[in-house]
């Protein structure tokens, strides 16, 4: 297994393609993942910065260009591409966005290469999740090793839903009613089959996620970047992401626990464990997965202290 140093030395960024239609919490959602409330800073193709008075004096600016870059300062090494504009039907811009992809998803200029795409739908209007945008999307995109995941923002406008039918229920106290919204929250999205229909789709995302209330200052997206990390398979695009968010403890002690802990688990049990070589060598595994913390010391069976540096 490559070392974090080597990942990073091969891919200096993290690049992610954010799909959906405006109004969708894309803004929102890049800046809880980010931990920030700034705004992007915005490169062109060729990495040149994009003067904030440009943006600022155009009302309407939309980051309209896929090729230009998103970088948020408090994590650089995240980089985000904006599909802006096919999503409203043009054959253009649905063009430029397979073109895009079919040469971002697999170009051998690894610091260029996208390495997950997120597709995000609004469930403030659930009856109309899935539109002519991603049905095209989903059925025509082939987008080869960059896994899509498929996020479902606002879903807390389902609980609005939930509590507009359940306080209707006769019988129902108001206590009643509170308690049942998160079971008849997911009633009403299963019987929607969105993940359903998506899954039915030529060209599938990899995986789902549901993030409500990303307007409040607590939640994060925690449970986005464990599915991405999940969905990318490779070890070495897993431990690219592990060194890109520096939010997430609880994201590097799950992965650690999977792939490092757990194999040795059940080593041990078979009895092929050798705790006077494997001892060390799991320390340095771990700490792989923590590519912010440095490892000063590390404790071999017998007691001595190594003095190391990962």
């Amino acid at each position: 297994m490559a070392s974090a140093q080597d990942v990073r030395e091969m891919f200096k960024r993290f690049r992610i393609l954010v799909v959906g239609r405006a109004n969708a919490g894309k803004t929102t959602l890049l800046q809880k993942v980010c931990d920030t409330t700034e705004k992007p800073e915005i490169f062109d193709g060729d990495g040149n910065k994009i003067s904030a008075d440009v943006v600022r004096d155009s009302a309407n600016y939309r980051y309209d260009d896929i090729q230009n870059e998103l970088v948020f300062r408090s994590i650089p090494r995240f980089v985000f591409h904006d599909s802006c504009g096919f999503e409203a039907g043009g054959a253009d811009e649905f063009k430029k966005m397979k073109e895009f992809i079919s040469e971002r998803a697999c170009t051998r200029i690894l610091d260029q290469r996208i390495h997950a795409i997120w597709y995000c739908i609004p469930m403030d209007e659930y009856h109309r999740a899935i539109t002519t945008a991603e049905e095209r999307f989903f059925s025509e995109c082939d987008t080869n090793n960059a896994p899509v995941i498929a996020v479902f923002t606002k879903f807390d406008a389902l609980s609005a839903v939930a509590l507009g039918e359940l306080r209707t229920t006769p019988g129902l106290t108001r206590k009643d009613v509170l308690e049942r919204i998160p079971r008849r929250v997911e009633e009403i999205f299963a019987n929607a089959n969105i993940w359903g229909r998506l899954c039915e789709t030529r060209h599938p995302p990899r995986n789902y996620v549901c993030l409500a209330n990303l307007n409040i200052d607590k939640v994060d997206c925690g449970p986005l970047l464990e599915c991405t990390t999940g969905a990318l398979g490779d070890e070495a695009l897993q431990m690219l992401l592990m060194s890109t968010q520096r939010t997430n403890l609880e994201l590097c002690i799950t992965f650690t626990v999977e792939k490092v802990l757990i194999p040795y688990v059940r080593r041990a049990r078979q009895g092929s464990l050798q705790l006077s070589e494997d001892c060390i060598t799991m320390q340095k595994e771990i700490a792989e997965w923590f590519p912010h913390t440095g490892v000063r010391q590390m404790i071999c069976p017998s007691g001595l202290a190594i003095t190391s540096r990962i």
